[in-house]
């Protein structure tokens, strides 16, 4: 079975609102999932991306694939270290 972490789509016409899951490869967008890791609001700017890193790097070592958009995601959402 390919995993891959993707988004699936939530919400009434023109208002999405998006998952981001752990699912077969091959199931629908918006079918059957294995794990919720997060969610992404593209009308909040400010506080529209929540992410469970630790569950989506587990994933990741387990073999699954990020499709493009969540690898954007993860990327903007990468803060430096606040100590510094």
């Amino acid at each position: 079975m390919a995993v891959k972490i993707r988004l699936a789509r939530h919400g009434s016409k023109k208002r999405p609102f998006y998952r981001i899951v752990a699912t077969d490869s091959f199931s629908p967008r918006d079918g059957r999932f294995l794990e919720n890791l997060g969610t992404y609001d593209p009308r909040n700017k400010i506080n529209g991306i929540n992410l469970k890193r630790e569950a989506i790097e587990d994933w990741v070592k387990k073999g699954a694939q990020l499709t493009d958009t969540v690898k954007k995601l993860m990327k903007n959402t990468s803060h430096p270290d606040p100590a510094q």
